[in-house]
C-alpha cells in the first residue's frame, strides 16, 4: 500500500474515514515526525460488545461514583493526554487529522471527570455500527476502565455491533478482548458499518447503576 506520506496523496480526515471502512488505520512512528504509514494487521483485536468482562472491583468503583462522564467536552485535552507518554505514535498529523474527524462528528471522546479534573478518557472514531478505539489514559485509578465501560454501555445501548481495539494488550483481554483473523474481521466490519447505529442513544446523564445494568446484559 502506498505509503500515506506520497506527494501525490492528500490525507484528509475523509480519507481516514474511508481507510477505516476498508480496515485499515494511519500510525506514525513517534510524535516528531510529520510521517505516517497505514496499519493492516493480520490479526485485528476486537472487544465483543456482550463479552465485556465487569469484575466485581469494577463494577463497586463505577457504583460508588464521584465522578462525572461526559462526551466529547475535551476531546482535544483527551488527545494529548493520550499522546503524553514516553512512547506515542500520536504526532501532529495524526492530531490534526483527528481533531478534524471530531469536528465532523465523526470521533469522540469518553472522559471520566471528578470535579472540573479530566481524570482519564479514551477517543476513537465512530462510523455506523463500529466504534474504532484509538487510545486512552488514566491519571486516577480505573479513570480508563470506567470510561471504557461507559463506552461499551452507549454502544449497547445505541445499537453498535463491532468495538475495534486495533490490538490486543493483557489490559484490554483482561476485560474481554480478543484477536481474530483478518477475513474474520472483514467479514463484521462490513456488516457494522452497514448499521444505523446511536451513538447519542444513552443518556448523558444515565446513572451508574443504569450502566452497569447495560453492560452487565448477555444477547
Amino acid at each position: 500500500m502506498k505509503d500515506a506520506d506520497s506527494p501525490d496523496l492528500e490525507v484528509t480526515p475523509a480519507l481516514v474515514l474511508r481507510a477505516y471502512a476498508a480496515g485499515v488505520f494511519p500510525m506514525a512512528d513517534n510524535a516528531d515526525t510529520d510521517e505516517i504509514f497505514w496499519v493492516d494487521p493480520r490479526k485485528r483485536g476486537i472487544l465483543p460488545l456482550d463479552a465485556f468482562h465487569l469484575s466485581r472491583s469494577l463494577r463497586k468503583r463505577i457504583l460508588r461514583g464521584g465522578y462525572h462522564v461526559r462526551i466529547d467536552h475535551a476531546f482535544d485535552a483527551v488527545l494529548d493526554a493520550c499522546a503524553n507518554r514516553p512512547e506515542t505514535w500520536i504526532n501532529p498529523t495524526i492530531r490534526k487529522l483527528y481533531i478534524g474527524l471530531n469536528r465532523m462528528g465523526h470521533a469522540h471522546s469518553v472522559e471520566v471527570w471528578v470535579g472540573e479534573t479530566l481524570a482519564g478518557g479514551l477517543y476513537g472514531v465512530r462510523l455506523g455500527g463500529a466504534f474504532f478505539g484509538e487510545s486512552m489514559f488514566s491519571s486516577m485509578r480505573d479513570a480508563s476502565k470506567i470510561a471504557l465501560a461507559y463506552l461499551v454501555a452507549r454502544m449497547r445501548a445505541g445499537g453498535f455491533s463491532l468495538l475495534d481495539t486495533q490490538f490486543t494488550t493483557p489490559h484490554l483481554v483482561a476485560m474481554g478482548a480478543r484477536s481474530v483473523p483478518k477475513a474474520r474481521y472483514h467479514e463484521m466490519l462490513d456488516r457494522a458499518i452497514a448499521r444505523d447505529a446511536d451513538f447519542y442513544s444513552l443518556a448523558f446523564g444515565a446513572s451508574p447503576e443504569e450502566v452497569v445494568q447495560l453492560i452487565s446484559q448477555r444477547s
